[in-house]
């Protein structure tokens, strides 16, 4: 019987191509011009998860994009894993500043390079290739269950529904999602902890039309001025978010947590260097690993007003926009955080504008168990693929739908990611390296034996 690696090594040149095939579905859930692309990579995966042995594969229509489920019982008495991941990406803009077409997927220095490369396209399908191998090699562990969705990037806003619709379907022991990052390939580590998400969308109206500023300039207020200045008011000197009330419920770690977590690896002058700023920026009193984990944040994702197109045209525009998220810790609640931010930028709103405060979507911050066997399994399973134990760490991005998974299904998540935050999601270039890819492949199936052999000591 092959191992693994010799598995892998014998079906590298495929499990490339499969996913390369993967990548080039321009499946972009938030623009409807994808909607057809968006439902052909559903079938796509459907395919790929019947050839890998799956029973039961059914592309689910929901009232936007289709969930892809499929699934392997083979003993009742054996634990069942729930696998979820996500089809859809983020919009591949600007496309000028991608060195190669971000949907035709190509390798430079040994990593791939195309829009969902890493999230989630290269890492869920790292979970079909293993399946592949167990159910090749008659070594699969546990009943296994897939769940892949397509609507992640625009806050999964179908599959609450599929999930309360479907419990009985669903029902397993453990949700393994592959969907983070790791330190990096020489000390692998297992994200603990996800933050929550609050998304909203902000307009400020001035004038009925675009004017002339030479002939209205300094007599009728600018609404992208007045947008810059109001934005800038949501920080104080120190970084701190200036709406009342949005620390009320952050929990605070204690020094012994914060002294426990800066102990990662972590190398700040690499730091700067990769994304080409001099200094770090952040709420003032915190590291950056602190901040990016355990801090809540608020930031402009886009903004925009008046002409910007080539060349010159000299208007004071009729209205400015901007979108902006909110990463949210425990125990701050999304609703309650976006209920907070509307009061306050309506309050501060001047009367010479008209705002709106169009909410979007949200989800809420999550800490994963780190004493029970999933844990475990996971942490041998690393040890045994990369030759050191890996180290617990809080990831900053949010999967709003796993506290609903804990909610509707009761059930706890292993986040068992192999990206790097290097790798440029939702950025131009995105990328993920081959090497992250194999490693995933090789440590998925040691899990699944990891953890039906701890749940039968369990017993």
């Amino acid at each position: 019987m092959q191992t693994i690696k010799e598995y892998v090594e014998s079906n590298k040149q495929r499990f490339l191509d499969e996913l390369f095939e993967l990548l080039r579905f321009p499946s972009v859930s938030a623009d409807p011009k994808y909607k057809g692309d968006v439902s052909n990579t559903a079938t796509f995966v459907a395919k790929k998860l019947t050839e890998a042995g799956a029973d039961n594969v059914e592309v689910c229509q929901t009232a936007g994009h289709p969930i892809v489920y499929g699934e392997k019982f083979i003993d009742a008495s054996l634990p069942t894993v729930l696998v979820y991941g996500h089809y859809d990406v983020q919009p591949a803009d600007p496309i000028e500043l991608w060195d190669t077409p971000p949907f035709e997927p190509t390798i430079r220095d040994g990593k791939i390079y195309a829009r969902g490369a890493a999230d989630d396209k290269g890492q869920f399908y790292m979970h079909v290739k293993a399946f592949e191998y167990m159910i090749e090699t008659g070594t699969l562990a546990c009943n296994v269950k897939f769940m892949i969705e397509g609507e992640e990037e625009i806050g999964s806003v179908n599959l609450g529904t599929f999930v309360r619709e479907n419990k009985e379907r669903l029902k397993a022991d453990i949700i393994v999602i592959s969907d983070t990052s790791m330190i990096s390939l020489t000390q692998p580590s297992i994200e603990t902890g996800l933050r929550g998400l609050s998304y909203i969308e902000v307009e400020v109206l001035g004038p009925n039309r675009d004017l002339h500023s030479g002939v209205y300039g300094g007599a009728v207020a600018n609404p992208a001025t007045v947008l810059a200045k109001l934005i800038a008011s949501l920080h104080d000197e120190n970084n701190h978010i200036a709406i009342p009330g949005f620390y009320d419920d952050v929990v605070e770690l204690s020094a012994a947590e914060r002294e426990a977590l800066n102990k990662a690896p972590f190398d700040i002058e690499a730091y700067k260097q990769d994304l080409g700023v001099d200094e770090v920026w952040g709420e003032a009193g915190y590291s950056t690993i602190e901040r990016t984990g355990i801090r809540p944040t608020l930031e402009v994702n886009g903004l925009w007003g008046g002409y910007i197109g080539e060349g010159a045209k000299t208007v004071l525009p009729s209205k400015a926009e901007a979108k902006i998220s909110m990463r949210l810790v425990p125990n701050q609640n999304s609703q309650r955080i976006t209920e907070l931010f509307v009061k306050h930028f309506e309050a501060i709103a001047p009367p010479y504008v008209k705002v709106t405060v169009r909410p979007h979507h949200g989800g809420e911050p999550v800490v994963t168990p780190t004493s029970g066997i999933a844990y475990k399994a996971a942490e041998k399973a690393l040890e045994d693929t990369f030759g050191i134990a890996p180290i617990p760490t809080r990831g900053g991005g949010s999967i709003p739908i796993v506290a609903l998974f804990e909610e509707v299904l009761g059930l706890k998540t292993v986040l068992l990611g192999f990206g790097l935050n290097s790798d440029n999601l939702h950025s131009p270039n995105e990328k993920y390296g081959i090497e992250n890819y194999v490693k995933g492949i090789e440590t998925i199936p040691l899990f699944h034996k990891y953890y039906a052999e701890l749940a039968k000591e369990e017993k």
